[in-house]
């Protein structure tokens, strides 16, 4: 059983090392670049509003997608599960909302695009696509 759990553990995490992960930004957001513990606040919904004043609009893969899992690790150094129970926390304790779920990285870039204040991540940004990145400090 430890065999297998360690197993499914490392093929969870050489598969999503295998992605470089882009944050991203609706071009209306002015920043380019963001802290490790702002980028967490955002993304663990204690952060609404950007430092300008703006609303933050999360977007996010599902738990198990694979550029999920290599954000978490990449980007904000937690394990999917661990973004999960914050979110839960906020849920259902009634004092906040879990991000809003999207169903691929196309989906991602729309809804980006489309949302004032939008955050979200994909794993690379093309240059014709309509949003900006944002890089973490």
């Amino acid at each position: 059983m430890l065999r297998t759990l360690t197993g499914i553990a490392l093929l969870w995490i050489t598969i999503s090392s295998a992605f470089a992960v882009d944050i991203v930004a609706h071009r209306g957001v002015v920043f380019t670049s963001l802290s490790q513990s702002q980028v967490r606040a955002m993304f663990g919904m204690r952060q609404p509003k950007w430092p300008d004043g703006t609303p933050v609009k999360v977007f996010v893969l599902a738990d198990l997608h694979a550029v999920h899992g290599a954000f978490c690790k990449e980007k904000l150094d937690l394990f999917p599960y661990q973004l999960r129970q914050s979110w839960d926390r906020l849920v259902y304790s009634g004092i906040g909302q879990a991000p809003t779920e999207v169903a691929s990285e196309e989906e991602m870039i729309s809804r980006v695009t489309t949302t004032p204040g939008a955050i979200g991540y994909v794993r690379k940004v093309n240059a014709n696509d309509p949003i900006h990145t944002i890089s973490v400090q």
